[in-house]
């Protein structure tokens, strides 16, 4: 399948939050292949959300989200473990969106060796988890999704629908904590968390 092209990602954080689930992203490694699709995101949207790490303007982390989109903006939390976010807008409009689960779909002895697991849902139901599964690094981050390194593509199932809700484990974002701008395939096996969250 062709790969989603810069259009795609030229648009507001929550237009392209939603319209990711159900597409596909894929990562090339030295190892192998390895791709699932979107079933849940998270809309980041720059210098009006308090939730956002480019909120408080340029640093040497967020450069890349003030870019045009169409990048990886990959970054460390609890010092060990990557998050995965897809840069989106115009330059100057720095939003993102953060993968937060995948169904896997190919490459999955090479994801679950990393993963050391062997449970298919629990592959990639959590950002960090997805970002070992597709052999994603820190060092990652800034490339681009026009590359043949990471990119994304159309998914083949559009018969779904997408539920949304509060983001998750952002409590510290005032007024933020409360827009609903995470978006998920409901009835879903591989979100990142359960039903109760999903309300």
């Amino acid at each position: 399948m062709e790969k989603l092209d810069r259009s795609f990602y030229m648009r507001d954080g929550i237009t392209v939050a939603r319209e990711l689930i159900g597409k596909r992203i894929v990562s090339v490694t030295d190892r192998g292949v390895c791709s699932g699709v979107i079933v849940e995101t998270e809309a980041y949207m720059g210098l009006i959300d308090k939730a956002a790490h480019s909120c408080r303007g340029v640093t040497p982390r967020t450069r890349v989200l003030f870019e045009d989109g169409g990048r990886a903006y990959i970054y460390l939390i609890y010092g060990m473990y990557c998050c995965l976010n897809v840069s989106v807008n115009e330059r100057g409009l720095p939003e993102c969106v953060l993968i937060r689960a995948l169904r896997p779909e190919n490459g999955i002895p090479l994801m679950a060796a990393r993963r050391r697991t062997e449970k298919l849902t629990s592959l990639c139901s959590g950002p960090g988890k997805l970002c070992i599964a597709l052999g994603l690094e820190k060092e990652d981050s800034g490339i681009s999704l026009l590359g043949d390194r990471l990119y994304l593509t159309e998914g083949e199932d559009n018969d779904f629908s997408i539920g949304t809700s509060k983001r998750i484990n952002i409590g510290y974002a005032e007024e933020a904590v409360d827009y609903e701008w995470r978006f998920f395939m409901k009835d879903s096996k591989f979100l990142s968390v359960g039903e109760r969250k999903n309300k």
